[in-house]
């Protein structure tokens, strides 16, 4: 999209070939769950970024309900200390990518 390969990860876990993803694609935005309860937690997700080689990340799936409420400060500083970058959006909040 816009020159931009995303990739969506929708109501996933951490899994292996997320990897395979990264080798196949250059990986510029993947879109990752951080919730924990139904997909994966915030630690799991910054792996899945490692694994996708994903320059950003943006998290999804978080914080609408007690069972998904996670830490998106740590979220962020985690990804950070992958060296890519996190983009935190509120509900309804829009950024350019």
């Amino acid at each position: 999209m816009g020159g931009l390969t995303i990739y969506d990860a929708g109501d996933t876990c951490l899994f292996g070939d997320m990897e395979l993803i990264g080798k196949r694609e250059k990986v510029d935005i993947a879109m990752l769950p951080i919730g924990g309860h139904y997909t994966m937690d915030r630690e799991d997700a910054a792996y899945a970024a490692k694994l996708i080689g994903a320059k950003r990340v943006i998290p999804i799936h978080y914080n609408t309900f007690p069972a998904i409420e996670t830490d998106t400060g740590a979220f962020r500083d985690d990804i950070a200390a992958g060296g890519m970058e996190a983009l935190v959006l509120e509900p309804g909040q829009t950024t350019t990518l």
